[in-house]
């Protein structure tokens, strides 16, 4: 969900209820658009996090600590100087803007008590954090605005502060049943925009929100609303105003297949059929839902490298292995001409100088007669042997194909079973890891060792625990599957992969010769097909075994195996309620 007026009205609550009364102890500025407020009570200490980052601006409690640089920047030193030791008095959202408007008390330089007021603006590329007097006059922004980059508002030191231009919405707490009818209900267009269109902090989710709890289809146009859905419509609407004044946020994550989707203020009915972690802090939903999104993006920006040298690989294989495919098609007519050749030895007494063609019996296909063309300039002899050179360049084509064929789509299977462990890295040593591997198959030169690198990257399998108590493993990459497959694994521990398409290597650990409960077959073969490049799909392909009959040909490059003995089963790649164990 977006940084919506809701959430900034749960994180203000929060702020009330937990910084308010704390004194600012130490304030730091770790980035050129970030603020972190250490704040000191009789309680508790606490670090609030200000962020006016254009693509992913926030407000909330952190546990999480940065670097500061050695000097400080000028925003910084002045609001050290001016609220260093200060006293928060309250916290404010106007109107239920994405504002925040944090109240402080300090002495002044001559001793007397003031106070001084530090703005968030969480609008997008337009986020600020702005300092000013009691009275609104900017002391200094931590991204100024002069007037030849907006001519609607100025955010310069000495101006007065006004807020971001009014969009025309409605003040969420100015709702009542008759701006409801007036306001909303007249509006065109379908259930989950209209909220978002005329309520000032409300979302897209939230008006789907609000159509699912009432029963309607949020893609319904509000105009067309029976007299019964507009009374569910605005009761549910008034049940989350009231939930809203009433502070009584149930801040949450919604998460689909382990991984974040959404997260709110209050509970998702809308997604009822995935799994919802229920939290009692916003700031504490915000922190684990950015750092988890951030990890995956800054994963996918170091690994970008690599996957520009395996997709080039891919592409340089792929069209390889097309041409071989369209020589291969080229020799398919090879017999013709051995036949021809052979024909033309029989029968060739029957062609004189300077005929096109040579009609005779054809022994090879019994009762029927086959019409040979010829080079008027050539012998029947010469024709023959001609033909017979062609038969022969070809069939040593098709040969030579026949390993050439095998050799590419080897090469390029294992190449697409790298991207698709890029896909699956979540930490820089799982990068290191498949580095290490290019390097290994040779498809990375190796620049050496750096002195203080180390040797190998200390990347781990996944470990995943079935519902009755079984430990199941799952590779993330090529070096892991072969890991997990021929040393990790024994004999009898039963072992799953997607049928003929890249994926991880599953390993389900047994107790000797037991028996496993169909739930285990079952969710062993989801993490397979979840973790495969067939996970888009509905349902995927699994085969499965017990790990004595795998065997690895010597050569072979990392997470190659073979095996004659299996079954076959069809999984849905959804493993919601599996329980990964993270150590």
């Amino acid at each position: 969900m977006a940084f919506n007026g809701i959430t900034v009205s749960a994180v203000v609550s929060e702020l009330k209820k937990r910084a308010v009364g704390g004194r600012i102890f130490k304030i730091q500025q770790p980035e050129s658009n970030e603020i972190h407020i250490i704040i000191k009570n009789y309680k508790e200490t606490m670090r609030l996090l200000l962020s006016a980052d254009a693509g992913l601006p926030l407000i909330y409690l952190t546990e999480e600590t940065k670097n500061a640089p050695l000097q400080a920047p000028t925003f910084c030193m002045l609001l050290r100087k001016h609220i260093g030791n200060g006293r928060i008095v309250d916290v404010l959202q106007p109107a239920g803007e994405r504002i925040v408007e944090i109240i402080i008390e300090h002495l002044d330089e001559m001793g007397d008590l003031c106070r001084k007021k530090l703005i968030i603006e969480i609008m997008g590329r337009y986020s600020n954090i702005i300092f000013t007097t009691g009275e609104g006059k900017i002391l200094d922004a931590i991204r100024r605005v002069p007037p030849d980059m907006s001519s609607v508002r100025i955010v310069l030191p000495g101006e007065q502060y006004e807020y971001p231009p009014a969009q025309g919405k409605l003040d969420p707490r100015e709702v009542s049943r008759t701006v409801f009818e007036e306001k909303i209900l007249t509006q065109n267009m379908p259930v989950s925009k209209v909220f978002p269109a005329t309520i000032t902090g409300f979302s897209k989710v939230t008006g789907e929100e609000l159509a699912y709890r009432a029963g309607i289809d949020s893609r319904k146009d509000m105009q067309s609303l029976s007299e019964e859905e507009k009374e569910a419509l605005f009761t549910e609407l008034e049940k989350l105003l009231l939930a809203i004044q009433k502070e009584e946020f149930q801040p949450c994550i919604v998460k689909e297949n382990g991984l974040p989707k959404e997260f709110s203020a209050f509970p998702l009915s809308v997604y009822s059929d995935l799994v919802t972690e229920q939290y009692e802090s916003i700031s504490e939903v915000l922190e684990i839902y950015y750092r988890e999104r951030n990890a995956g993006i800054r994963i996918n920006q170091k690994s970008y490298d690599l996957r520009h040298i395996v997709t080039t690989a891919i592409e340089r294989v792929a069209r390889k292995y097309d041409l071989q495919n369209q020589q291969m098609k080229d020799t398919e007519d090879r017999e013709k001409y051995r036949i021809y050749g052979e024909l033309l030895t029989a029968y060739g007494y029957g062609a004189k100088q300077g005929d096109k063609e040579l009609t005779c019996e054809n022994y090879y296909d019994e009762g029927k007669r086959i019409t040979i063309p010829l080079d008027p300039q050539l012998t029947a002899l010469e024709n023959s042997r001609k033909y017979f050179e062609k038969y022969n360049k070809k069939k040593r084509t098709f040969q030579a194909l026949e390993t050439l064929l095998v050799e590419t789509k080897e090469e390029l299977d294992y190449l697409q079973s790298v991207l698709h462990s890029l896909g699956l890295a979540e930490t820089e040593d799982d990068l290191k890891e498949i580095h290490e591997e290019l390097v290994k198959t040779g498809e990375i030169r190796s620049k050496g060792q750096k002195k203080g690198e180390r040797k190998k990257a200390a990347s781990k399998p996944m470990h995943f625990m079935s519902s009755d108590g079984h430990d199941i493993y799952v590779g993330k990459n090529n070096i892991q599957n072969d890991y997990l497959s021929f040393e990790f694994a024994d004999g009898n521990d039963m072992w799953f992969h997607a049928k003929k398409i890249p994926g991880s290597h599953v390993i389900v650990k047994r107790k000797g010769q037991e028996e496993l409960a169909d739930s285990v077959y079952e969710e062993a073969a989801a993490l397979a097909a979840y973790y495969s490049s067939g996970s888009k799909n509905p349902k995927v392909e699994i085969d499965y075994t017990e790990r004595k009959n795998l065997k690895k040909p010597a050569g072979q490059k990392p997470g190659f195996v073979i095996y004659h003995t299996n079954y076959s089963m069809v999984a849905e790649p959804k493993i919601d309620g599996i329980k990964e164990v993270r150590v």
